[in-house]
């Protein structure tokens, strides 16, 4: 059986830098949580990961409305007077088709300006984020003491400072947004459903 370490921060050493300790004492790793730590890290672009959140499923939202349209579109033919659209004092076939082909120009339409405003968004937020970030660990660096870069290879910390958080920039340009939309599209589609 495998015997899986914890580590603690202790008061003298530096935030982030952790040592092996008793497997009791401590169950908080600054690694062990990467995703709540970025959330946190976050915080301060509140409004503007809300933002592009809801643009997303704006996004989502209408890119599902297509093959809603054509259901509608199908009963028009199906149904003539007696149709969906009818319901809603539409009676003349004619006008109903009229009316499918305006809503599927606006959904096209509004599709793509959430489109561009996600991908807008999520790709600032990604650079600011980045940005921040490297100047926060950068500055971190600064302050450590000449032993920590002893112990450690130029390489390793480069990796981390350049790497890791181009690594990070992608997830937040790219993987967030893709999260959202699997999500929303599970939530909406089942909306559809029930």
């Amino acid at each position: 059986m495998a015997t899986t370490k914890r580590y603690k921060v202790t008061q003298s050493q530096d935030a982030g830098e952790v040592q092996e300790g008793d497997r009791h004492n401590s169950s908080f790793s600054p690694s062990r949580y990467p995703l709540i730590r970025l959330i946190q890290y976050g915080r301060g672009y509140r409004s503007q990961i809300w933002l592009a959140v809801l643009c997303s499923v704006l996004n989502k939202f209408f890119d599902l409305a297509p093959p809603v349209l054509i259901g509608v579109a199908v009963d028009t033919i199906v149904q003539r007077q007696n149709s969906w659209l009818a319901q809603f004092g539409i009676r003349d076939v004619q006008e109903q088709f009229l009316l499918l082909a305006a809503l599927t120009v606006l959904i096209w339409v509004l599709e793509s300006v959430f489109e561009y405003a996600y991908a807008r968004l999520w790709r600032n937020l990604a650079q600011k984020i980045q940005h921040n970030l490297r100047l926060d660990a950068y500055r971190h660096l600064q302050e450590l003491e000449l032993e920590y870069f002893e112990a450690r290879s130029t390489g390793g910390l480069m990796a981390i400072l350049n790497d890791d958080i181009n690594q990070l920039e992608r997830f937040l340009d790219f993987g967030a947004n893709e999260v959202i939309q699997v999500t929303a599209t599970v939530l909406l589609v089942g909306a559809g459903f029930s």
